[in-house]
């Protein structure tokens, strides 16, 4: 059996928090489309999974994809209207996570609104079907960093600019996974991980790794005919 395997955009690897971890991180994304993902929140600083200030400044600095994930006061803010006043220099993307029950219509706008007002795009969250809102883009999310995976996902349309995909993937899931996600021919998605890729709490480059090879070097050989899944 021959499976049509279309390979996400990059991997968000979320939860960055520490300094010494750059130079693998760099030779990683030397070698494959990776988004590195910044938790922002103040009153969450320097626990983990939330790097404190010279840590970010840091990650800030170096040639790599970032997004900031911004969560807690701030988030709420930029969905009121507020802009927090975040560094976000050497940020492309920003990831709001200002509510698990979705985003109304204003919402949607002031995130959007907020994005550009710093030169990047905006993502929010979902827990259905991708909505068709074309102001930001949508992560499909029941995890919440939880490490729990969805049994369905919804369908990633080519009329939809980016989508992405979250919840229990790591090196341990993406195999099966993947191809089990319904992407519309000329659809373009990402995936995020967290839980999955920490190991005792701490982040894992290895995992990271391990991922890497399965999505782009293994998947694409397997499921391309001449390798097929038994």
């Amino acid at each position: 059996m021959t499976t049509n395997y279309s390979a996400p955009a990059y991997i968000t690897f979320t939860g960055i928090d520490r300094a010494d971890l750059l130079p693998g991180m760099q030779a990683l994304s030397a070698r494959y489309p990776i988004e590195w993902g910044v938790l922002l929140d103040a009153a969450q600083e320097g626990a983990p999974l939330f790097p404190p200030a010279s840590v970010r400044q840091i990650l800030q600095g170096a040639p790599l994809r970032l997004s900031a994930h911004i969560c807690g006061d701030a988030a709420q803010q930029i969905v009121e209207g507020i802009d927090p006043g975040l560094d976000l220099a050497g940020f492309s993307r920003v990831q709001i996570n200002h509510a698990r029950a979705g985003s109304s219509d204003h919402q949607i706008r002031n995130s959007a609104r907020f994005a550009a007002r710093h030169g990047v795009r905006a993502a929010l969250q979902c827990q259905g079907a991708f909505p068709d809102d074309l102001r930001v883009d949508w992560l499909y999310d029941v995890s919440f960093g939880t490490g729990v995976r969805p049994t369905n996902w919804p369908t990633a349309q080519a009329e939809l600019p980016f989508c992405g995909y979250s919840g229990g993937l790591g090196p341990d899931t993406v195999r099966a996974t993947l191809p089990a996600f319904p992407i519309a021919a000329g659809a373009s998605y990402w995936i995020d991980m967290e839980s999955g890729v920490r190991t005792d709490g701490r982040f894992d480059l290895a995992k990271c790794e391990a991922v890497c090879r399965i999505v782009f070097d293994e998947l694409p050989v397997t499921l391309s005919g001449k390798l097929s899944p038994t």
